[in-house]
């Protein structure tokens, strides 16, 4: 069970552990999912290609509306007594809320497993509110046989935070799909350059991700601007929508960047971008394991990132460049590092490469879920 099969890891992760290809399709699977936020692409053709079998719960929302979370753990309910499941697996808030609730009124009593594909427990909302949650959040962990965090920092962070002890955790890093990236056909890239009027020798940054507040690509902005200042080679291309859309283009005008940044829009099909970009870039201020960065690893990009979350672990040493969250003049100097350094790039991008091919695959990912479903049972 997921909140909604939207562009990303959680959605991502979870059609591929609903498909034939988990464990020979020894197991008989449903997906369920909720609505999409607006302005959200759906992930759900790509579930459905995995031979996922889907069940779409309207009433399953992002925002907390007690009327209707109601009535779709009622649903919920319903389902899961029809469907009889012997393993309950729940991604995402609130997902991971309603699902397990539903699980306890299954006799008898599936084995419970939560993901947590990051966390909204700290530095999102107000005090009190976040002392809610994390009440909640305790409460459903003791309910849980196992919780999963898709990164070492994600895990430690619950375990600080007292969510539940820390042998109650798993760390199972995501697992993507990464054959399209590593046969990527180079031919793509020239063409995108040239719909960008790009040069030869401009160096193009690529951010994919929403454009939401803790993405922080206003700060990423506002980098580019310093580090344009003595490297003008440099250039932006985002891809993804949201919110903030209008807002950061206002930004970008204001700061004089003009077409040095290009507003992409949602791209289903990352690889000629990938194909077109020298160096990929976060700026998050909170991350589970970034998709994005893995992709671009794969595809033999390095990386400037911010130091929040998984993020290290998915860069690892000689794949990129770190900086702490916000600091707009260490990502400028980074930048400018990179862009005035081919050789460095060549060299930590096939670093990154080696690093994502070697430890996000989608057959590891499907072995060690399968391992702990196993376990569970047993």
């Amino acid at each position: 069970m997921i909140g909604r099969l939207n562009m990303g890891g959680p959605a991502h992760q979870a059609a591929l552990l609903s498909g034939r290809r988990l464990d020979g399709g020894r197991y008989e699977t449903l997906l369920v999912h909720g609505s999409l936020a607006a302005g959200e692409e759906s992930m759900a053709d790509m579930a459905e290609e995995e031979g996922a079998r889907l069940h779409f719960l309207p009433r399953l929302v992002q925002p907390v509306r007690p009327t209707e979370d109601a009535r779709a753990l009622a649903a919920l309910v319903r389902l899961a007594r029809a469907f009889r499941p012997q393993i309950v697996h729940t991604h995402t808030a609130k997902a991971g809320f309603l699902g397990r609730q539903a699980a306890l009124a299954v006799r008898p009593r599936p084995a419970v497993v939560h993901t947590y594909h990051g966390h909204v427990l700290e530095g999102y909302f107000g005090r009190l509110r976040s002392s809610g949650y994390l009440r909640l959040e305790r409460g459903m962990a003791r309910v849980s046989d196992c919780l999963v965090g898709v990164s070492q920092a994600t895990v430690d962070d619950l375990v600080r935070l007292g969510v539940a002890p820390r042998e109650k955790f798993r760390v199972i890093p995501l697992g993507l799909d990464l054959e399209r990236l590593e046969r990527l056909d180079a031919a793509l890239g020239p063409r995108l350059r040239a719909e960008l009027g790009l040069a030869d020798r401009d160096v193009l940054l690529l951010f994919a991700g929403r454009l939401a507040p803790v993405k922080r690509v206003d700060m990423l902005l506002s980098a580019l601007a310093l580090a344009r200042r003595s490297e003008p080679r440099l250039r932006l291309a985002v891809a993804g929508d949201g919110e903030l859309r209008p807002a950061l283009q206002e930004q970008a005008r204001r700061l004089g960047l003009g077409s040095a940044v290009r507003f992409l829009g949602y791209r289903r099909d990352l690889r000629p971008a990938l194909a077109a970009a020298d160096v990929a870039v976060l700026s998050s201020r909170s991350e589970g394991t970034p998709v994005f960065l893995i992709e671009a690893g794969a595809a033999g990009l390095p990386s400037v990132a911010t130091a929040v979350g998984g993020v290290p672990e998915t860069i690892g040493p000689g794949t990129g460049f770190l900086v702490a969250p916000g600091d707009a003049e260490a990502f400028a100097a980074a930048l400018v590092g990179l862009a005035r350094g081919p050789e460095l790039r060549g060299r930590l991008g096939a670093a990154a490469r080696e690093r994502a091919l070697g430890r996000y695959r989608a057959e590891r990912l499907l072995r060690d879920v399968a391992a702990l479903y196993e376990e569970l049972v047993a």
